[in-house]
């Protein structure tokens, strides 16, 4: 290989860091501090004079707007990401802002609604923009340059969105007791305008490979409808189903995570447990995905997430692990690995879906059809937390443990409810959504050369 060629092929291997992997890190470890929410939620109701019941729906609507935004602006970042990523630094970043406006003027004027609205609006509604567009705007981007590890690629970026928790959980926990009273408002606007830097560096960096041209006038691409129904439509819908029950049994428990972690007797760790579940969600996301890449069939990644997760949740109401748990290592151990799997799958069906898009519907729409297929994100993120909530308040009995009040057998229910979707999500996997074309060749070069 000479000079000039060795050269030409290290500059693309830097490009496909520079101008892929890097801004799409930059991206998703700043949006992905959504999910930091439960840490500082008290201290805004506190703050502002709310129910924290009421202050958070704030959380579900930026969840709700994510997955909608993303459904509506698909053909934005289809057609222009640079567009894209610039829409979604400045609706993130002024977002948070204004959520640290809104509390400091509730602060001021205690149980005023205008400081909830405000924190609606900001929080849920600007900053779910910038989730969604923000969330999308690099994942085509990998799979274009990663052509030959499309899942490893995507993986790494929604590695950064599940990883941003553990990471800024403890440095926004350190800011709010370092900075007194105010912290809590100060800490939005100091962080405001460090995602804003990380976003906007991330927006300059983010950039197509050279030959790829996105099509223009007479040789647009078709309608996303009608690449969809190059497929049977049952396909599509047994996707979007799979990947919207997978989001709501993993928020229906993640949301009673640290109650159950107190149940079983270990609250004295919930911090440890947090973090070690929010890195099995970030491995699961860059694991699975990854694993994907070495299969035919890019489906039967989500049957594994299923299988595993059935099992487990299976084996803890069998066992009655969570009622049953504090002072019993295994049921302990049995509970800590359902949570631990839950969130790793919870993050793998979310990096193995633009790519198993990708495999069915082609690259061409995908930042469209994964825009719309977020949707799923959307309405799960208004009953997964909700479902469990209602099971938890009318089912079980309420006991003090250590001063706190829990409901063991409220937080077993909840796995009558995720054990039967996640057992539909199965089926819709097995049933509806078809082999890929190279799977099926797969399968055919396979049965040819045993007949041989």
């Amino acid at each position: 290989m000479g000079t000039n060629e060795k050269q030409k092929t290290g500059g693309w291997r830097a490009n496909k860091w520079i101008r892929a992997a890097i801004p799409a890190l930059l991206l998703h470890c700043s949006i992905g501090t959504v999910y930091c929410w439960s840490i500082f939620s008290q201290e805004i109701a506190d703050y502002i004079g709310h129910e924290k019941g009421s202050v958070e729906w704030a959380f579900s609507f930026a969840i709700f707007f994510l997955g909608m935004s993303a459904a509506f602006l698909g053909n934005v970042v289809e057609k222009d990401i640079h567009k894209s990523s610039l829409i979604a630094t400045i609706c993130f970043a002024s977002g948070m802002a204004l959520t640290g406006y809104f509390i400091y003027y509730g602060g001021q004027h205690h149980g005023s609604t205008l400081a909830l609205v405000g924190i609606y609006v900001s929080y849920g509604f600007i900053m779910g923009v910038g989730l969604g567009t923000g969330y999308l705007s690099p994942v085509k981007t990998l799979m274009l340059w990663f052509q030959d590890r499309k899942g490893l690629a995507t993986g790494l970026a929604v590695a950064g969105f599940g990883a941003a928790k553990a990471i800024a959980s403890p440095i926004m926990q350190s800011m709010l007791d370092n900075m007194g009273k105010t912290g809590i408002y100060k800490m939005f606007w100091i962080l405001a305008g460090v995602y804003f830097v990380m976003m906007f560096v991330g927006h300059l960096l983010l950039k197509k490979p050279e030959g790829w041209h996105e099509p223009q006038g007479k040789d647009a691409k078709p309608s996303i409808i009608q690449v969809l129904k190059t497929k049977p439509i049952g396909n599509y819908i047994g996707i979007w189903l799979m990947f919207y029950i997978n989001i709501t049994c993993g928020l229906a428990l993640i949301s009673q995570e640290k109650m159950i972690v107190k149940c079983i007797g270990l609250a004295a760790s919930v911090g440890i447990i947090s973090t070690v579940s929010a890195i099995f969600n970030a491995g699961g996301r860059l694991g699975f995905s990854a694993w994907a890449d070495t299969m035919k069939d890019r489906n039967t990644i989500y049957k594994l997430i299923f299988i595993l997760s059935i099992a487990f949740t299976g084996l803890v109401m069998a066992t009655q692990g969570i009622k049953n748990g504090e002072g019993n290592t295994f049921l302990v151990i049995i509970v800590l690995a359902l949570i631990f799997v839950v969130n790793a799958g919870y993050g793998g069906g979310f990096s193995n879906v633009p790519t198993l898009l990708s495999d069915h519907y082609g690259m061409g729409s995908i930042s469209a059809i994964h825009g719309i297929t977020l949707s799923a994100w959307a309405f799960a993120g208004l009953t997964g937390n909700q479902v469990a909530t209602y099971i938890v308040k009318h089912t079980g009995e309420w006991i003090d443990h250590d001063g706190t009040l829990v409901n063991p057998v409220g937080y077993q229910n909840v796995l009558y409810f995720t054990i039967a979707m996640y057992i539909i999500a199965l089926v819709l996997c097995l049933v509806l959504v078809r082999p890929t074309e190279k799977a099926l060749e797969a399968k055919a070069a396979k049965k040819a050369a045993k007949s041989e």
